[in-house]
């Protein structure tokens, strides 16, 4: 690679135009509630033009600079309503928290490596106690617990906050890679060498929860990792997961062309194996810039 496609490739990070990225969410072929949500959007710096003398086209002066791209799935639980509540609550917390906070964090990342597990770890935190404190007002009348699976995509790296059974999934150079690990008595046993990952998988525990915000306890765990381009972003509920394997999303996923077409192709494959719980899914992958060589 010459120099100065180096350089540039250095320098460079995606804007929103080098983005494909879509979301949707699924009641599914059983249930008649959609207790999930989901979020998907980006954080950036710079200006919005609603109008000026010097151009036809305010939208041409300046595009903002993409800072990070921000996405979350969550997968309520509970009864009368108490789901779908404590997910819709947990987005728009995560959402203003990490909005709030975001500027500090990423002023102090390079001298504070833990500046941004703290900002997802607290904020999750705080939605555990708050969804805690609803409960306790209603008298334990319902429950108000959601899983939760946030992607926080910087340049060249991310995070990823998660609670709960949400899944998030990288695929890179062909290999499709579980980024999460699934917080449910079934994994533990697995973990224990109780039960094999196989067995796991069809016992009364697979989707029984160890950890939720708003459960009886809520762990949290932020993992980083690196992004390169063409890297593919999944985020789903178990909705996903319980119908369609890891090896039928790869293939999906290899064989992508546009966000919006795969998702609502995952989607399908997972109605036609029964759609038995609520399915919400995210792809999102970065495009590569025409000058940028491939692995930068």
């Amino acid at each position: 690679m010459k120099p100065a496609a180096s350089a540039r490739a250095d320098a460079l990070k995606p804007r929103h135009s080098d983005i494909d990225a879509w979301g949707l969410t699924h009641p599914g072929k059983v249930r008649e509630e959609n207790e999930d949500h989901f979020f998907l959007g980006s954080l950036s710096r710079g200006v919005v033009v609603d109008a000026t003398s010097i151009s036809s086209n305010p939208a041409s002066l300046v595009e903002p600079e993409r800072l990070a791209s921000f996405a979350m799935v969550a997968d309520g639980v509970g009864q009368g309503g108490g789901g779908e509540e404590a997910s819709r609550e947990a987005v728009q917390a995560l959402v203003q928290h990490v909005s709030l906070g975001f500027h500090d964090a990423h002023v102090a990342e390079g001298a504070d490596p833990g500046a941004f597990p703290r900002l997802l770890e607290g904020a999750a935190l705080a939605c555990h106690e708050r969804l805690h404190e609803r409960a306790d007002e209603e008298h334990g009348a319902r429950g108000f617990a959601t899983t939760l699976t946030l992607f926080l995509g910087l340049w060249p790296h991310a995070y990823v906050l998660h609670v709960g059974d949400s899944r998030c999934y990288v695929f890179r150079n062909g290999e499709l890679t579980q980024i999460s690990r699934d917080q449910t008595m079934a994994q533990d046993l697995v973990d224990a060498g109780v039960l094999t990952q196989q067995k796991a998988k069809d016992t009364k525990w697979a989707h029984v929860l160890s950890s939720a915000i708003g459960g009886q306890q809520a762990e949290p765990v932020v993992s980083r990792i690196v992004r390169q381009w063409g890297t593919i972003v999944l985020l789903c509920s178990d909705g996903l997961t319980k119908h369609v394997s890891d090896e039928q999303i790869a293939q999906r996923l290899a064989a992508l062309t546009n966000a919006r077409q795969t998702c609502e192709e995952l989607l399908q494959d997972a109605l036609d194996d029964g759609g038995t719980d609520n399915i919400t899914i995210i792809i999102g992958r970065t495009i590569k810039p025409a000058d940028v060589e491939v692995g930068e």
